[in-house]
Parts: C-alpha cells; sequence; structure tokens
C-alpha cells in the first residue's frame, strides 16, 4: 500500500530545544492530515521547543505520528488550559516520543502561594474516536499529564507517565465524559491520581499498571456540581500500588446532587506500604470547610474488591464510608488479604458506614459489612 511521510524538518521545524518548532509542525500536520493516501507523520530523534499547538482534523486518513525525540514546553508562566491537543481526530495512532510539560515553575509558584495560572494538561485527546497511544513517556505537566475527554473508543499501552510526589494536581490520565477507553501494560507516578475517572464515563478497562508515587486510582471526586453524568462499567485489573496515598477509590463530595457510580470491579491488586488500600469516601470535602455537614447525593452500587492483597501504611485498611442519605448498595469484598505494615503483630480493621454488601473467600481485615 502506498503511504506518504512527511517529517517536521522538512517544514522547518528545529531541533534545538530553543527555537519555536509549532508552526512547523501544525504544517506538517496540515499535509499528512490532508492527504488522499495513508500518511505518516515523523517526529525525528532531537529536542524539539513547541509552545502551544492544537492538532484538529477530521483528516482524510487514519493518520500515524511517530515521536523519535523529545517535545518540550516552554517551562514559563502561561494562562493556556492545555499544551499539545488532539481534536476532532478518529483513528489517529500516536507512537513514542518525550512530552516534557515542564511545571517545575508552576508548581514553585503554588508552593510559595502566589497568584498562579491553573496550569496546563500536557496532552489532551478530544471530541475523538479510536486514538491509539503506545510506547510515549509523559512528565511534568503542570497540571495533568493527559486527559481523554468527549471521546469514544481508544487505547494507551506501553505509557511511562512521571511527575514528583510533591507536584499538585498532577494526575496521570484523567477520563472525563467518554466511553471505551483501555489503559494497559503502563506506569503513572506523579503527585496526584494515577488515573483519574470523572463524570460521564463507562465502559473503560485498565489493566497491568504500576502506580506510585500518587494518589491511586479514583472514581471521582463526583456530586460537586448539579447535573453531573455518572461512572458505569469500569474494571480496573492487575494493577501494583507503591508507596500511594489511596488503592482503589471512589470518593464524593458531600453534597446533595445528584448522580451515580455502579458496576465496578477492582480486582488482583497488589498493595506495598498504601495508605488507604480500599476506600468509598463520600465525604470527600478538600479545601473546603463549607460542606462537612452535607450528605452526598451520588448513588454507590455494585462495586466488587477481589484478591487485594498486601500492606496498609494505616491500621484502617479498608474503609467504606457512605452517604447516610444514600448508603453504598451491593459492595462485595472477595478474597481481601491485607496487613497493617506497623509491626508483624500489627492487626489492620475495616471501617463502615452506611455501606451494604456481602463478602466471600478469605477477607481479613474481618468485614464490618
Amino acid at each position: 500500500m502506498a503511504m506518504a511521510d512527511f517529517n517536521v524538518l522538512d517544514f522547518g521545524a528545529k531541533a534545538d530545544s530553543r527555537s519555536d518548532s509549532t508552526a512547523a509542525l501544525l504544517a506538517t500536520w496540515d499535509r499528512a492530515c490532508g492527504s488522499k493516501i495513508p500518511a505518516t507523520m515523523v517526529v525525528p530523534k532531537g529536542t524539539f521547543f513547541v509552545s502551544r499547538a492544537l492538532f484538529q482534523g477530521p483528516c482524510n486518513n487514519d493518520l500515524r505520528l511517530f515521536v523519535q525525540g523529545t517535545l518540550v514546553a516552554d517551562g514559563g508562566d502561561s494562562s493556556d488550559s492545555e499544551w499539545i491537543t488532539f481534536k476532532y481526530v478518529q483513528g489517529l495512532s500516536i507512537y513514542g516520543g518525550t512530552f516534557d510539560g515542564r511545571g517545575q515553575a508552576l508548581w514553585a509558584c503554588k508552593a510559595s502561594r502566589r497568584n498562579c495560572h491553573a496550569g496546563f494538561t500536557a496532552l489532551t485527546i478530544s471530541q475523538s474516536k479510536d486514538v491509539v497511544l503506545s510506547g510515549m513517556r509523559l512528565m511534568n505537566s503542570e497540571k495533568f499529564q493527559m486527559e481523554i475527554t468527549y471521546s469514544q473508543g481508544g487505547k494507551m499501552t506501553g505509557v511511562t507517565i512521571i511527575a514528583p510526589q510533591h507536584s499538585p494536581n498532577t494526575d496521570g490520565i484523567h477520563l472525563h465524559m467518554s466511553s471505551g477507553i483501555a489503559v494497559m501494560s503502563s506506569t503513572i507516578g506523579t503527585g496526584d491520581d494515577c488515573i483519574s475517572i470523572g463524570p460521564g464515563v463507562s465502559d473503560v478497562w485498565i489493566e497491568d499498571i504500576n502506580c506510585g508515587p500518587g494518589h491511586g486510582i479514583s472514581i471521582g471526586s463526583l456530586g460537586d456540581s448539579p447535573g453531573e453524568a455518572g461512572v458505569q462499567n469500569v474494571t480496573a485489573t492487575s494493577v501494583v500500588f507503591t508507596g500511594t496515598e489511596n488503592g482503589f477509590r471512589v470518593k464524593t463530595w458531600p453534597k446533595p446532587y445528584a448522580t451515580y457510580v455502579k458496576d465496578i470491579t477492582f480486582e488482583h491488586a497488589t498493595m506495598v506500604n498504601v495508605q488507604n488500600p480500599i476506600i468509598l469516601d463520600q465525604n470527600y470535602c478538600a479545601g473546603s470547610d463549607h460542606c462537612s455537614k452535607q450528605s452526598s447525593g451520588v448513588k454507590i452500587s455494585g462495586v466488587l474488591f477481589n484478591d487485594v492483597q498486601g500492606t496498609s501504611a494505616t491500621p484502617v485498611a479498608v474503609k467504606l464510608d457512605c452517604s447516610r442519605s444514600n448508603p453504598c448498595r451491593g459492595i462485595v469484598l472477595q478474597d481481601i488479604r491485607l496487613r497493617y505494615s506497623g509491626g508483624e503483630q500489627s492487626v489492620a480493621q475495616s471501617f463502615c458506614e452506611n455501606a451494604q454488601g456481602t463478602t466471600s473467600g478469605f477477607v481479613i481485615p474481618p468485614s464490618c459489612l
């Protein structure tokens, strides 16, 4: 099959880490996207400075993008909410490359409590379908490393995502209003959730993930505002959590806004000194002093925790803290073996509030359901 190849160097990109190659990359994209035959866009070895790039479809073909080099942001103070964005694309495949958001300056600004911008997401897939990401490395985004939003279908494999443990709000992969997404065989360590799942997400498969440092794999937070779409049919399996704040988590604000989380499977996980290995938190109230006396309107049902083993860094290894007005229903604990790492003789504990469900198999700590 005939294929057109387009190299960004031929359109003026410079691999000197200083010259802004944005216009050259966009010009290359326009030619490849508009090709009447299958096309490949190539970013060769070297370091390319990119200020802000929106790669927009629809394209005439299922475009392939090979990134052999490194793309870097300017590392300065910018009001942009996104850095590199792919929008209205279908069947796009992106292979390899390093995407460095250089977020250190913004993190330092936030740490000093100065007036700072919110920060950008390094890589955004928006309003797209069947996008494949393979073998890429994302690092040091100012905010989220990657966001998939308003998209259908898509697969991420062999992705490495890195940001320092102290970096604020640097979720590895954030899913929002999307369905049919798979994240597989990847390593994620950031200052926030390794994978976070927001409103309107369904039919997600997460498998073979190394998570840490970070805040674990989280559904939520949900229920912060009225009219939010729910989350359903999410599976996370074969995950190793190392030194994370949480393992498997569902978090909702204690506010009365109605939505739902249902048909969730968390299974085959190893916890290595994790603070909250299993947690349903419907009293999540980060950064606010005004919602602690309210009750969550989010209905959580049909959540399975299966084959979860390892160590908890805190005495309470299983915490099911649910809404008094909408108790959690259909919670299943199956083959749980969690030990408190405070000492060989230390016994882990469970905590339940407004949670209903069943247990099966060998469950340690003993269930409070």
